[in-house]
């Protein structure tokens, strides 16, 4: 079982890494708010990491430990968290595509910064980050527990009253100001929580590549993520998370069976040359006929209810109590 998950280990993290960002995105789609800004502070997780790891936490007789790397987590969420506060406090006087075309800006401006500055090693980025684990599978020791923990706290975040203000504001802005919902701050707080997630994954997955520069935070990723919102389901943390997983996954489901021998030569060729134009065609099948992804709540309360009379058709029947004087002759 372990020599199989190696064997898929950065597959793995590859996988749980997608579906973080794709929850970091989904935080300010809560209130309304399409931004496509993760990749930018999950470029700026990763420099963090990157130059705290290379500079102020240097590797001790080669060994760097782990502690470090939850430290360096905690510092590029809290650099993540005030940028996407001041961004945030000027971008969302904008709405629509107007708010997503500012959070575009906000990416490339950090990504021709990467490209320009010396402490990010320009075009050539930073290489050799020190590595707290002598497995890159054991990354999955922090990858998981911090998935988990973000999927327990968005789910709790939508039954709070902070949460209900952000899904009010989604739903109408006008009678959410009404009912006195401040709305700046509703929104600056969700993009900063938005913000804040993808700063610390990008400090995380700057140790899981061991290296980093400016490809890793791009218009491309931001459309990327947004597919796995939009395809998973927009309306409950679980529809990012799943949509990270499966359409992360489903490339190299279909190198697999393209390199498996067993189809057409001609298939495999366009199964290995053209899965990424599978994969969009599936992409814009699941828009047209999921526009509300492929997990809703509708679809999970119908899953609870079936699970429930499963439950209860489960059950052994109670025994018949004796009555008596029924009747019966003595």
């Amino acid at each position: 079982m372990v020599e199989a998950l190696r064997s898929y280990d950065s597959l793995i993290l590859q996988m749980v890494v997608a579906a973080l960002l794709a929850l970091s995105l989904y935080l300010p789609m809560m209130a309304g708010q399409l931004s496509l800004a993760s990749p930018g502070f999950y470029a700026l997780g990763g420099y963090t990491a990157a130059t705290m790891s290379k500079g102020l936490f240097k590797a001790e007789d080669g060994h760097f430990d782990v502690r470090k790397l939850l430290a360096e987590m905690v510092v590029a969420g809290l650099l993540s968290a005030v940028l996407a506060a001041i961004i945030g406090a000027l971008a969302l006087r904008l709405s629509g595509i107007y708010f997503a075309l500012a959070t575009i800006a906000f990416v490339e401006i950090l990504r021709v910064l990467s490209l320009n500055l010396s402490i990010t090693g320009k075009a050539v980025g930073i290489f050799g980050i020190p590595q707290p684990f002598a497995e890159k599978l054991s990354y999955a020791l922090v990858a998981v527990p911090l998935l988990l923990a973000a999927m327990i706290f968005v789910r709790r975040l939508e039954r709070t009253r902070t949460g209900r203000s952000f899904l009010a504001v989604r739903e109408d802005e006008l009678a959410a100001a009404a009912m006195g919902i401040n709305l700046t701050r509703t929104k600056v707080l969700a993009f900063t929580l938005g913000g804040t997630l993808a700063g610390v994954v990008g400090a995380l997955d700057a140790h899981i590549l061991n290296t980093w520069n400016a490809r890793q935070g791009t218009f491309d990723k931001s459309i990327l993520l947004l597919a796995f919102v939009l395809i998973g389901g927009t309306r409950t943390y679980l529809g990012p998370v799943a949509g990270g997983l499966a359409l992360t996954y489903l490339p190299e489901w279909l190198r697999g069976r393209a390199d498996a021998g067993v189809l057409p030569h001609w298939v495999s060729e366009f199964i290995n040359e053209g899965r990424f134009i599978i994969f969009g065609l599936l992409l814009t099948l699941g828009c047209v006929f999921f526009p509300r992804g492929l997990i809703t709540p509708e679809l999970l309360r119908r899953l609870s209810r079936l699970v429930r009379r499963r439950r209860r058709n489960d059950r052994p029947d109670a025994k018949p109590s004796s009555r008596v004087g029924s009747g019966a002759p003595s």
